[in-house]
């Protein structure tokens, strides 16, 4: 059995558009070899996704999910083609896994063009600051500010964040995984998330923990 490495899996997913674990286990099947795990990943349909991204999403539903006790709450609008699948229990259960998902990881953003440019700056000097107090040499501080700040995008965006059900998918993974299974092209338009006092002295991390860990 041909060893299956991180850079084979991405240029089969840089090919096909399919999740992570699709390119994984069609590499598996086929051996290590990538032409074939790519032919047989459109025969399973899941090699269309990147090829549907253009279609218009103006079907879907808006979703809410409320932790127990009623402390984080959380609305979402995800977009589909058509009401057929909007109405579907494969397309509810999805809406709401991306809910629960926003109300457990708190992302700041939709996507990284999303996050406020004052977050951005912010976050840069904090790391440039932290660089140099520890000592660093100030021809790698930029490197390193950009290496924090790309973790800080994977941790604080929503389509980049690693999905609480699943962490070996990232939303976006599972958002492509999902258009495979519709046939249509899919899109998570907005969100609002809602913490009980927020702005007020309360201790609002715990309460997201609290919500990740309810939902492993």
């Amino acid at each position: 059995m041909a060893q299956i490495t991180a850079a084979m899996v991405k240029d089969l997913r840089e090919k096909t558009g399919a999740g992570i674990m699709d390119c994984k286990s069609a590499l598996k099947e086929k051996d290590g070899n990538i032409e074939e795990a790519l032919v047989f990943l459109r025969e399973k349909g899941l090699a269309s996704a990147a090829k549907k991204g253009g279609r218009v999403t103006s079907e879907g539903l808006v979703a809410s999910y409320i932790h127990a006790g009623g402390k984080i709450g959380v609305m979402v609008e995800v977009n589909c083609e058509t009401d057929f699948v909007a109405r579907t229990d494969a397309f509810v259960a999805f809406v709401n896994d991306i809910a629960m998902h926003i109300a457990a990881a708190a992302p700041i953003a939709l996507t990284r063009e999303d996050m406020p440019a004052d977050v951005v700056a912010t976050e840069r000097g904090i790391f440039r600051t932290q660089a140099l107090d520890s000592g660093k040499p100030e021809k790698i501080v930029d490197k390193i500010i950009e290496g924090k700040i790309e973790k800080f995008f994977k941790e604080n965006c929503l389509m980049e964040q690693a999905f609480v059900k699943d962490t070996d998918l990232s939303i976006e993974d599972y958002v492509k995984e999902m258009i495979a299974k519709t046939g249509e092209n899919l899109s998570i338009r907005r969100y609002t998330r809602y913490v009980m006092g927020e702005g007020l002295e309360k201790r609002n991390c715990d309460l997201a923990q609290e919500v990740a860990e309810q939902l492993k």
